[in-house]
């Protein structure tokens, strides 16, 4: 298989590690992509946003940032990179200057799915074992859904409120993918923001984790956001009168 002339990086959100995005890492891998997967500590966003960026550096070609969830916010701060040939969103948060998804999730529609997150231990968060399935995996086989309750990353506070400084999505080309059966960012949620980001949108049936439940379907949007990334962007040239 020839080497695609671009690199996914992949970002995962929070309550989760990037082995969850195995299946779409196959997937791109099988088409000839460079795929790097990013474990954020998700302890604070300056720090993962670090993480992000090394992980930009290390690719060999133009980077496609894909985030899901909380890692929309850090693909939104770090894709300012000049690497950076644009971004894809999968059901995750793309927030606007000053804005964390503690301000983000301040308001929910009305009624509007509660994530059942416990109270914060120790600076972090956790997801109810029982109920993270139904929140969060509702899509995915029950084995995989079970283990991905019981292996949890406690997600940090810091990592909650922090406040995206220049949006990447201002002046990246920008993908979106709506998860129209998620429970924990509201559907209506996330096409606002898709649609405040200026992104091509695709929506699809699939829970908070349809990156593990449909990969295939979300690498071919990776693929496409790489295909237009390494297009040139066409400037209209004035007219004289």
């Amino acid at each position: 298989m020839a080497d695609k002339p671009a690199s996914i990086v992949l970002v995962h959100g929070g309550f989760v590690d990037g082995s969850g995005w195995r299946g779409v890492h196959d997937a791109l891998i099988r088409k000839g992509y460079e795929v790097i997967v990013v474990q954020n500590p998700t302890i604070s966003l300056a720090d993962d946003v670090l993480a992000t960026k090394r992980a930009v550096g290390a690719a060999r070609h133009p980077v496609v940032l894909v985030g899901h969830s909380y890692g929309g916010v850090v693909i939104t701060e770090a894709g300012n990179d000049p690497k950076v040939a644009s971004l894809v969103y999968i059901a995750a948060f793309a927030p606007d200057t000053g804005e964390s998804v503690e301000t983000l999730i301040a308001n929910p529609p009305p009624g509007a799915a509660v994530p059942p997150i416990l109270p914060p231990e120790d600076g972090f968060l956790a997801l109810d074992n029982d109920r993270f399935a139904a929140s969060f995996a509702a899509d995915v086989d029950p084995d995989t859904a079970r283990f991905m309750a019981n292996s949890q990353v406690p997600w940090g506070l810091e990592a909650l409120a922090g406040k995206v400084t220049a949006p990447a999505w201002k002046s990246k080309r920008t993908h979106y993918l709506v998860a129209s059966d998620d429970h924990m960012i509201p559907p209506p949620a996330q096409r606002h923001m898709a649609e405040r980001a200026g992104a091509q949108i695709v929506e699809t049936s699939g829970s908070h984790a349809v990156y593990v439940s449909r990969p295939d379907e979300v690498a071919r949007l990776i693929e496409q956001a790489a295909s237009e990334a390494l297009e040139p962007v066409l400037i209209a040239e004035p007219t004289l009168t």
